[in-house]
């Protein structure tokens, strides 16, 4: 088979599959990517064996058609350093020779048969759906997905929760330490349904999507999760288990309520967190009327810092300790200019809120206190 393809078209879709590929896979063949042409349409399919992910390009004079596996890493890192021009390929059915011929060159390796590359897995029984903006979709998984957890006793917090209702739908992540509520009211689902979708996936999904201003249709069964979007396809297992009871951790009285500008204290924390302790990371948070002051120490190096910035607070006077790295990232993953902190007293989970939320939005982060010496 032979076709004509743009060397940057090709390796922007080569790009976004190839981000699926495992170090180290059980399959030889999935250190592969399926090349399976048909007519003027050129689908490219990558999977890690739990994950797989599939787009395609459109080509020229094509003739022929089927199934090729040939190796991403090399493809890719010769179809970096090419200008924008046309390639042609030919691919022998018999031996799977791939050529593919340049303005100045000729590149010659050999592929595999596309036949043994394994199946998309599809969504099995009673497969529910949603359709939701891509933009929706992508502000979702960046304000979710620094939360999620590494935790191989615990699988289930290792991703996001889908918690879908009638009028909403709510997605969630924590590490046990801290966690985001994400809701959207655009959203609507035909009945309550949840899945935990995996990390990996999710920054899949995060990368591709950035390219992408369409309408994604989710379908969901009870092991897979296929996300549909322009030419793309991903599927995905799911995390297997029930997700903690994320609203029951959810403070509802805190009282003490600081409004301060985002930006600024992001720059405070983080000058201030390079005097904390290595070991620790200890913020200090004294709040006062009008004024919030972050400091830190490292008693082993004898180095401290302290700066006091403005704010605005309703409530008594109280210090409480935040580790900084957690502290920085919820801060940092909020849109808003202002930034409000709701917090009951030293020992409970304090609330990070966007003072102002975007349209259909409602953004809520957790974080657990450190506890002070002093």
């Amino acid at each position: 088979m032979k076709f004509n393809v743009s060397s940057s078209k090709l390796f922007s879709q080569l790009q976004a599959v190839s981000r699926v590929i495992a170090n180290k896979n059980a399959l030889p063949i999935l250190d592969d990517v399926l090349f399976d042409l048909q007519g003027n349409q050129l689908t490219l399919t990558a999977s890690d064996g739990e994950t797989t992910i599939r787009t395609s390009v459109e080509v020229e004079g094509a003739e022929g058609g089927g199934k090729v596996a040939s190796a991403a890493k090399l493809l890719l890192e010769t179809l970096r350093e090419f200008s924008e021009q046309p390639l042609a390929f030919t691919i022998d059915e018999q031996n799977f020779a791939v050529s593919m011929v340049s303005q100045n060159g000729t590149y010659s390796f050999v592929g595999v048969n596309g036949n043994e590359y394994p199946e998309m897995p599809g969504i099995e029984g009673d497969a529910r759906s949603i359709s939701l903006s891509s933009r929706v979709l992508q502000s979702a998984i960046e304000k979710t997905i620094f939360c999620t957890a590494d935790d191989d006793l615990r699988p289930v917090m290792n991703g996001i929760c889908f918690d879908l209702a009638t009028d909403h739908v709510t997605m969630v992540a924590t590490d046990a330490h801290r966690l985001v509520r994400y809701m959207n009211h655009s959203v609507k689902a035909d009945a309550e349904a949840s899945f935990i979708l995996p990390k990996k996936p999710a920054n899949l999904l995060k990368n591709v999507l950035g390219k992408e201003e369409c309408d994604v249709r989710v379908a969901f069964g009870q092991k897979n999760t296929r996300f549909e979007f322009g030419q793309t396809i991903i599927v995905c297992r799911q995390i297997e288990g029930r997700f903690p009871n994320y609203n029951a951790v959810i403070p509802q009285n805190n009282q003490n309520i600081v409004t301060v500008d985002r930006q600024t204290m992001v720059n405070a924390c983080k000058r201030v967190a390079v005097f904390a302790n290595n070991g620790t990371a200890l913020l200090r948070l004294a709040l006062s009327e009008n004024q919030i002051k972050i400091s830190a120490q490292d008693i082993d190096f004898s180095t401290s810092a302290e700066e006091t910035i403005a704010c605005s607070y309703e409530g008594t006077p109280m210090a409480i300790g935040f580790k900084a790295p957690f502290l920085i990232d919820i801060l940092s993953s909020i849109a808003s200019d202002d930034v409000q902190l709701k917090l009951a007293d030293p020992a409970r989970a304090g609330l990070i809120l966007p003072a102002e939320n975007e349209e259909n939005e409602d953004v809520l982060m957790l974080l657990m206190p450190m506890l002070l010496n002093d």
